[in-house]
């Protein structure tokens, strides 16, 4: 198989990492191959937050869900949709822009989640694990806080870096749902309740699909971190609203 595909089917979330320090021609490559990453316009609508501060990687810790291994993380970035940084520069050379919209923040998500994709593959061929934090997206009024975020900026996704453990490299990945549920051809299709249960089934595990079903949807779905992400959303859709 093509070695960038394998590496991309064996890519699997690592939140343990060793001792070893991420070297900085190592950083440089993972962020040059970010800011290469496909973009709309050519206008790469992100600014990526490179955290070295120990104590600003323990508030984020704190910050996204109490999870300490973020502050232990030896590479830690923000990648922000950065709606502002045209928008001012418009202003500053006698444009005559309109105010940043929702649309505008919607490609700019893309385009910041793009980017942190590709250090992710990058990381990923470089024997380096990763894992998203969705986490970023909640807690909206301490985020900007502790990232200094001002308006038409939004936290889009965080990562975390560092060698696994052998633990983490024996660690078997989450089985993903079959192609043939995720793949429509020409158009979107609804799946019935048969369907749906096969899709899923392969992530239930020895539970039953009933059992597991109900449990996921409490657990993650109606969570109080799942709310909280929709309000923070929110305060940041504040910024883009007319």
């Amino acid at each position: 198989m093509n070695p960038v595909i394998q590496q991309l089917k064996e890519r699997k979330s690592v939140r343990v990492f060793t001792d070893r320090q991420i070297e900085p021609e190592e950083v440089s490559a993972i962020l040059d191959a970010a800011v290469n990453a496909p973009t709309a316009g050519n206008q790469q609508l992100y600014t990526i937050l490179h955290i070295t501060d120990p104590q600003l990687k323990a508030q984020l810790a704190e910050s996204c869900d109490h999870q300490p291994f973020i502050a232990k993380a030896p590479l830690v970035l923000v990648f922000c949709a950065d709606c502002r940084k045209w928008y001012h520069t418009f202003l500053q050379f006698g444009c005559a822009p309109r105010k940043p919209g929702v649309g505008d923040l919607m490609l700019a998500v893309s385009d910041a989640n793009i980017a942190a994709q590709n250090a992710v593959v990058a990381a990923q061929s470089l024997g380096i694990g990763s894992c998203y934090i969705g986490d970023i997206m909640e807690n909206a009024e301490k985020q900007r806080e502790i990232l200094s975020l001002p308006a038409y900026v939004f936290p889009a996704a965080m990562l975390v870096f560092g060698y696994p453990t052998e633990q983490q490299l024996k660690r078997l990945k989450p089985p993903r749902s079959d192609m043939d549920h995720i793949v429509h051809e020409n158009g979107y299709r609804d799946m019935d309740a048969r369907e749906l249960k096969q899709m899923l089934s392969v992530k239930a595990g020895t539970q039953s699909f009933e059992e597991w079903i109900q449990a996921f949807c409490n657990r993650k779905y109606n969570s109080d971190f799942s709310q909280e992400m929709t309000r923070s959303v929110q305060v940041f859709l504040e910024d883009f609203q007319e």
